[in-house]
């Protein structure tokens, strides 16, 4: 129980979030019914700024939920007109054919977008239809009525002190309060995990795998663009490191957007996934393509890879899990926009049918069993054992193991593989330091590589500094007593902004630093570390990054 008295508002349904599973709910709710009251909660200081995705989005999403999207003006201006994939070494290439694929991983069809401008167009057509949008509106807590049910969020807190006293601008935030509350936070949100946690809404399903998705945009020479080409890359630099891989997408205005993907399941602690990302930028293949050209933005952020066996129960009393925050990522598409939409659609049909009915703050058992038997199950069931695959067996067996698996459950709906378990957690996964050696990275070299600070500069990060870290460790000691002696305290390492630091001073006992300030929303030290330590809380509202165009 808490003594602050809030102001609260009342709605039909509170939505947390503004990314597309978000907006997609909020916009098929009053394509439903104009009368209900829909508010979206957005975090980040305006919609998109917290939006970080490759991206190359199916449009079947879109098509469900506005046919006439094309019409409307949505930023969908870049076909994909050649698809590669490449098996990268040292310092060549094999293309791997298109031809033996199954057809759910060809692109063409698809879209080069930034998701951000998508979600900001989505966010536009939500507001004609009379939803609110809140955005610099961070929700900091889940309220529950007296039947244990969530009721609602708590969301505009500002004005805490960094010793937890209250300042002059203190503001306790409202209770904005729904018959229905959607959770579409994305991966692994503050409130989503509470109400996994609460619930027990992932005792039926195997642990969720992430990701470390890492980006930047190039502005390149007009010779190298190739507007409409979409590589993949498997193999060097990680090698038998870490599964994952990179994207490289030519978009619109001789941009292109480069990307690395190290999946959080690694065992050697000494593995630096930002600076894999920087010397898989001097291969020969990616450095042509960036000669003469210049990096105008960069973001990182984790991805849920877990796939069909991970989707915990979406519907709780009160409310749901959309999109990332239900884990929807198809692994190896490398997409999951198009069924966050689905989601959202789905989600919106089974409160809207609810609050018809007369109900409020039970479960959304419809929501749930629809997410499970409709496309997004037809997307997310025949591809789900490529990343246990991969993780048991190695990049190479995996594509051949992986590859007859998908295509028997792309044609016949049955897997020869059953479905494989993921078993451990990442963090769990890590291995002690002395099982393994060091990795000596090359230093950047300020064209095609940088620091992760100097990379941190063009991601428009900024927080209030005079407030509470919203990263907090469950015990101070930790990093030093534990995971420094044991795993040479990775996060030093996982952290793709530099957030987390091992001082050592001459003379003195090494401690641990936070730089908050820096942290770009990426959520790994929540997943990666050994002794799940940290936990990543909300901000105040509109802090972290800005991304303009991701």
């Amino acid at each position: 129980m808490t003594d602050i008295e809030r102001e609260s508002m009342d709605y039909d349904v509170v939505i947390v979030g503004a990314g597309p599973a978000g907006l997609s709910a909020a916009i098929r709710l009053k394509q439903l019914d104009a009368d209900l009251s829909v508010v979206v909660l957005e975090k980040g200081s305006e919609v998109g700024a917290h939006i970080l995705s490759g991206a190359v989005l199916d449009p079947v999403g879109l098509d469900a939920l506005m046919p006439d999207w094309k019409e409307k003006g949505a930023p969908l201006n870049v076909p994909v007109r050649n698809d590669q994939f490449l098996f990268l070494g040292p310092a060549g290439k094999i293309r791997i054919p298109n031809f033996p694929m199954p057809p759910l991983m060809k692109n063409h069809g698809n879209y080069i977008v930034s998701m951000g401008n998508v979600c900001r167009w989505m966010a536009e057509q939500a507001e004609a239809l009379g939803v609110e949008i809140f955005p610099g509106m961070a929700c900091s807590e889940l309220v529950y009525g007296d039947e244990g049910n969530v009721v609602g969020v708590v969301a505009g807190a500002f004005g805490i002190e960094k010793d937890g006293t209250k300042g002059d601008s203190y503001e306790p935030g409202m209770e904005l309060r729904g018959k229905y509350v959607f959770l579409s936070e994305g991966v692994r949100g503050s409130l989503s995990k509470q109400a996994i946690e609460r619930y027990k809404l992932d005792a039926l399903s195997e642990p969720q795998k992430y990701g470390l998705g890492m980006k930047e945009i190039w502005e390149v020479k007009p010779e190298n663009h190739r507007e409409g080409t979409v590589v993949h890359t498997m193999g060097w630099p990680l090698g038998s490191n870490a599964g994952g891989g990179s994207f490289v997408y030519h978009a619109e205005n001789n941009q292109v957007f480069i990307g690395f993907v190290v999946h959080l399941n690694y065992e050697n602690p000494h593995l630096f996934p930002y600076q894999e990302f920087q010397r898989f930028k001097h291969h020969p293949e990616v450095a042509k393509l960036l000669e003469g050209g210049k990096r105008v933005a960069y973001g990182a952020r984790a991805i849920s890879e877990g796939g069909w066996q991970s989707i915990p129960r979406v519907a709780f009393p009160g409310g749901a899990l959309l999109g990332c925050s239900a884990g929807l990522v198809n692994v190896p598409r490398i997409k999951g926009n198009h069924n966050a939409m689905l989601s959202g659609i789905a989600a919106a049909e089974a409160a809207q049918a609810a609050i018809a009915a007369g109900r409020a703050g039970d479960e959304l058992v419809t929501y749930d069993a629809a997410l499970k038997s409709g496309p997004v199950a037809k997307d997310l069931k025949p591809v789900r054992n490529v990343k246990p695959i991969w993780s048991k067996k190695g990049l190479l067996r995996s594509l051949v193991y992986g590859g007859i698996d998908m295509w028997a459950g792309s044609l016949t709906g049955w897997n020869p593989w059953g479905t494989q378990s993921h078993g451990k957690t990442d963090a769990a996964a890590t291995g002690k330091a002395s099982a393994f050696k060091p990795i000596e990275y090359p230093k950047p070299d300020g064209k095609l590589s940088f620091d992760r600070l100097t990379n941190v500069s063009f991601s428009g990060t900024n927080h209030e500094e005079n407030q509470p870290s919203h990263l907090t460790l469950a015990d101070p000691v930790v990093p030093i007593q534990v995971n420094l002696p044991e795993f040479a305290e990775p996060a030093q390492r996982y952290c793709p902004a530099g957030v987390y630091e091992v001082i050592r001073e001459e003379g003195a006992e090494p401690r641990f630093q936070i730089n908050a300030q820096n942290c770009v929303h990426c959520k790994t030290c929540d997943i990666k570390d050994p002794s799940q330590n940290i936990t990543w809380v909300t901000p105040q509202g509109g802090d972290g990054p800005n991304y303009p165009n991701m």
